[in-house]
């Protein structure tokens, strides 16, 4: 069976958004976050993680800072299930390559099915605290950046529960400290 997983950049402070986070803004002043994509000794990293993907889960906040993907998503070939109670914007209603759920649930069982045998990833602090919650992630990557942000949205959301974690693996990289844990049940 597939995994369900997450992959994000945050700051040693633990912000995965800078500072004013939204729609023609992005992810706000925390482009930092992603300079570590482009440097060569990364890329093999970043690229068997992207591999692994099949479909995607992420939030409607993150949806609507990066203004709904173009119709598209985050992942050049994986379909986005977006967790929403709206429907999405009218210029992306037919978009094959997003679908909306209305709760993380259901979203996971979508992307599940669309994945085949690939993984899910999920994709934001909110949706990520929500099926931490609901027992359904497998995996926590961190791309932890040696910057302080300072401010921003924070990785994780409230949980209501502590949700113990197995380390696998830290890879120090060229700007990035790759650390990667399994969820323990």
């Amino acid at each position: 069976m597939s995994k369900v997983f997450t992959a994000l950049s945050v700051s040693v402070d633990g912000y995965i958004t800078g500072r004013d986070p939204g729609p023609g803004r992005g992810l706000g002043d925390g482009g930092t976050l992603f300079d570590w994509y482009g440097r060569p000794d990364n890329a093999a990293y970043f690229q068997r993680l992207s591999d692994r993907v099949g479909a995607i889960v992420t939030g409607r906040t993150t949806y609507d800072d990066c203004e709904g993907f173009g119709g598209n998503g985050p992942h050049p070939t994986a379909p986005m299930v977006v967790v929403s109670h709206r429907p999405p914007p009218p210029e992306y209603a037919g978009s094959d390559r997003q679908i909306f759920a209305g709760d993380i649930g259901e979203a996971i069982e979508q992307a599940r099915a669309l994945a085949g045998r690939k993984d899910v990833g999920i994709q934001g602090g909110v949706t990520l605290s929500a099926a931490l919650d609901a027992g359904l992630v497998d995996e926590v990557i961190l791309h932890q950046v040696p910057v302080l942000l300072g401010a921003g949205r924070p990785f994780f959301a409230e949980l209501a529960q502590q949700v113990r974690l197995g380390f696998i693996e830290a890879l120090p990289a060229d700007g990035v400290t790759h650390l990667r844990y399994e969820v323990l049940r």
